[in-house]
């Protein structure tokens, strides 16, 4: 599924891309297993630009904890959540950074933290969707709303 993901992400335009691992993860890597895992998407990540025809990599970065991820700035800082009142309709143009939560959800105490940082929850619309649904309609969605970003 993140293969996908990853993939489909690149070429939707995306710049950085961050798996985070969460409170409620499925997956849980040791340090090996990770590796290979980074250097498997790397390859998604450059196969994906030769075939949108993109001539700049996006930054893959290490499995990081939700915890510990440093974000980049960006004008808009979005996470969905299915009970948000908020919609896209509602962004200002410019750069946008997006977290997309695991099967099940952030915990609670993930969420106080992304409020606390200063990121706005937001909802797509009346679904709940699966993880890689979720990521790839909200870049869609921004990208058709906003552009590259």
């Amino acid at each position: 599924k993140m293969d996908l993901t990853i993939q489909k992400a690149v070429e939707l335009g995306v710049h950085d891309i961050t798996p985070l691992s969460s409170d409620r993860c499925n997956v849980k890597l040791d340090d090996t297993r990770a590796a290979k895992r980074l250097a498997h998407w790397q390859q998604v990540v450059i196969s994906a630009c030769e075939q949108c025809g993109r001539n700049t990599l996006p930054t893959l970065h290490p499995i990081t904890p939700l915890k510990d991820w440093q974000l980049k700035p960006a004008k808009n800082k979005l996470i969905l959540h299915p009970s948000s009142q908020s919609t896209l309709s509602d962004l200002t143009p410019g750069s946008c950074s997006i977290v997309i939560g695991p099967e099940g959800g952030f915990s609670e105490s993930e969420l106080k933290d992304a409020l606390a940082n200063d990121f706005k929850c937001v909802q797509l619309g009346p679904r709940i969707l699966r993880t890689e649904t979720a990521g790839l309609a909200m870049i869609s969605v921004l990208q058709a709303r906003l552009g590259d970003f």
